[in-house]
């Protein structure tokens, strides 16, 4: 936290403002006082790649909770915690940890001061993603990159906060000894090489010839490695200014430079402060800073093009302010409604109660559907549809030693929960394939705990079901009923004729008009969850791909015209990764009263069949 100098602390302090009036909030900014995370229903690790977070990093590490993760890049702080302590041989072992036999070999090099460190190389990530029980980042960069190195858990994508100050720059340039017209351009933060402050330079050098008049401030502390000792008397290093000064002289700038390279994964506070001052910036065209809308900044490639392409820029902006002061504008309007602080702490909320909120009594946990998991590919699909999986078997109606229950596309990962926790008597499962088929399958949970049920194969929108009449108390049509291909009401008519009366069917299925599909079409993107084409097997097969998905406006309809009443209808999460970052889609359907119910990403849908089929060919759904 503030005195420090960092931008994370800064960004620290706007979060915190905002944060306190959404949740009870402590703060732990240094390892003085006690910190005991059993008090808590959730802790939030901010780490940067400096000393400033040596105690936060040990307790991310003691006590996992959520990481922020501001940079893909830990090294310096692992050796401040591990060299600085004169522990090189937690030093090499973090080394192998991270980079396998050659980090470790070019770590003991270190020990011996033969190299230095491989700051660059190795990122020394990987053991507090290994503890994080969720990530937060500021760019969808950042989560490649923590993907790239192995982390599964959820992760969320939220901006970085905006500061949108009302500062007038006029006594500022008065400072400066500059008029009102003058073209001044302005580099920000600690200036250190990789913000290609002598690039900037030298591009600047020849817009002076062309333009005598501009001027060029450097407002930041200096850095040894970036010589300042012979400057024109058009460029002036004001050197650290406290923050009010700070902004004062961003805002007596034009033109603001952000550059980076290389980068990261960094977001820049610097960056959001010009943006949201209405300022004109130069971004290099690379990690989270290539993200921004290209309207809200111009990007500088790195290369060898880079001199050349800023050089071009700043003659541009200079020889016409009303372009500047456009590009400025709508920078301005870009993170006032996308990255105030108000959006990004509320994002930080929605993603912690997905995490850390006491979840309904539960007759079966995640734990214990992995438990079932017979190789790493169904605990890699149980580990991404966990949410769904628990949801369908506590929305499933429980049985009893005398009922039946048919589970359709049934992949064996909840299916023994059927009996073992749900007390159906009689499981059964279905599968596309040819009629009359049937398949045993058996499985064997970790706790020794066995499980047997036969697997019927037909073709579930075409074939009479292989059961008699009014057979199951129970179906569930789970993740099925978008893979029909021309008719789905035959699937529905079949459940209705083999489920007893006043039995019960559970149908969930992906939400086309969620949040998510809602934001996908404004951004001119086809909102199904599932939308792409499957390639064919080695042998020629194809597997279904998503044919039609639905509303939950349709299914309800489906329900009803197939002879059932509903018993409940809601959507929720589908996968296991939140979407804070559609934060802007429920602020719109607030604004125009639309509805903002069943927006989740999955349909779950529970049925009683209270008559026989009454539309099998229903107008909504069919023509000709």
């Amino acid at each position: 936290m503030p005195p420090s100098r960092s931008g994370i602390a800064d960004y620290s302090e706007a979060l915190v403002a905002e944060l306190r009036s959404l949740v009870d909030l402590e703060i732990f900014s240094d390892s003085k006082r006690p910190y005991d995370p059993a008090a808590f229903d959730a802790a939030v690790y901010h780490l940067g790649n400096n000393p400033h977070h040596d105690f936060v990093y040990d307790a991310a590490v003691a006590n996992p909770g959520i990481v922020v993760m501001h940079e893909a890049n830990l090294h310096h702080l692992i050796a401040h915690v591990t060299i600085r302590r004169n522990n090189w041989d937690a030093y090499v072992g973090e080394a192998e940890l991270n980079g396998g036999a050659s980090a470790r070999h070019r770590a003991e090099l270190a020990r011996t001061l033969t190299v230095g460190p491989d700051y660059d190389g190795c990122k020394m990530i990987r053991r507090v993603l290994d503890c994080a029980k969720g990530i937060i980042v500021h760019s969808q960069f950042m989560v490649e990159e923590m993907r790239n190195a192995g982390y599964k858990g959820p992760i969320v994508v939220i901006p970085h906060g905006a500061w949108v100050p009302a500062v007038d720059g006029a006594p500022f340039r008065k400072k400066l000894g500059l008029t009102a017209e003058t073209p001044v351009v302005g580099t920000f933060g600690h200036l250190k090489p990789y913000k290609r402050i002598k690039e900037a330079l030298r591009a600047f050098r020849r817009v002076v010839q062309e333009h005598p008049e501009a001027r060029m401030i450097l407002v930041g502390e200096p850095h040894p490695e970036v010589r300042l000792d012979s400057l024109p008397p058009s460029v002036q290093v004001i050197g650290f200014a406290e923050i009010d000064e700070f902004v004062g002289y961003m805002a007596a700038c034009n033109i603001v430079l952000n550059l980076r390279y290389p980068t990261l994964g960094e977001s820049s506070g610097s960056l959001l402060r010009a943006m949201g001052l209405g300022k004109a910036v130069l971004v290099s065209d690379l990690g989270s800073f290539a993200e921004f809308p290209d309207e809200t900044v111009l990007k500088v490639p790195v290369g060898g093009e880079e001199d050349e392409v800023l050089f071009e820029y700043l003659r541009l902006l200079v020889s016409r302010p009303d372009l500047a002061q456009a590009l400025g504008k709508r920078a301005k309007q870009y993170v006032e409604e996308t990255c105030n602080w108000s959006a990004v702490a509320s994002s930080y909320v929605r993603f912690l109660e997905t995490l850390v909120a006491p979840p309904p009594a539960a007759r079966v946990s995640a734990e214990y559907i992995m438990n079932w998991a017979k190789d790493d590919g169904a605990r890699s699909y149980i580990a991404e549809h966990t949410t769904r999986l628990v949801k369908t078997l506590e929305l499933t109606p429980e049985g009893a030693a005398d009922q039946s229950i048919l589970e359709m596309g049934a992949y064996m990962q909840i299916t023994p929960s059927l009996k073992t926790r749900l007390g159906y008597g009689y499981v059964r499962g279905c599968y596309f394939g040819k009629l009359g088929v049937i398949e045993h399958k058996a499985a064997e949970s970790v706790a020794g705990e066995r499980f047997e049920c036969d697997i019927d194969l037909f073709n579930a929108e075409s074939d009479r079901f292989p059961y008699a009449d009014e057979s199951f108390d129970t179906v569930v049509c789970g993740e099925l009923i978008e893979h029909l291909f021309g008719d789905p009401m035959h699937l529905m008519s079949e459940v209705n004729r083999i489920l007893k009366p006043g039995g019960h069917l559970l149908i969930t299925t992906p939400n086309i008009a969620s949040i998510h599909g809602i934001a996908a079409i404004l951004q001119r993107n086809h909102p199904g969850f599932f939308v792409a084409y499957l390639k064919p097997s080695g042998d020629g097969t194809v597997d279904a791909r998503h044919n039609r998905e639905y509303a939950p406006g349709e299914i309800y309809r489906l329900m009803l015209d197939a002879g059932f009443e509903i018993v409940k209808l809601e959507t929720g999460a589908f996968g296991e990764e939140p979407h804070p970052e559609h934060d802007w889609v429920w602020d719109l359907l607030k604004k125009n009263s639309l509805a903002m119910d069943l927006r989740g990403d999955g349909i779950y849908c529970l049925g009683r069949k209270v008559s026989g089929v009454l539309q099998r060919w229903p107008d909504w759904l069919y023509v000709g």
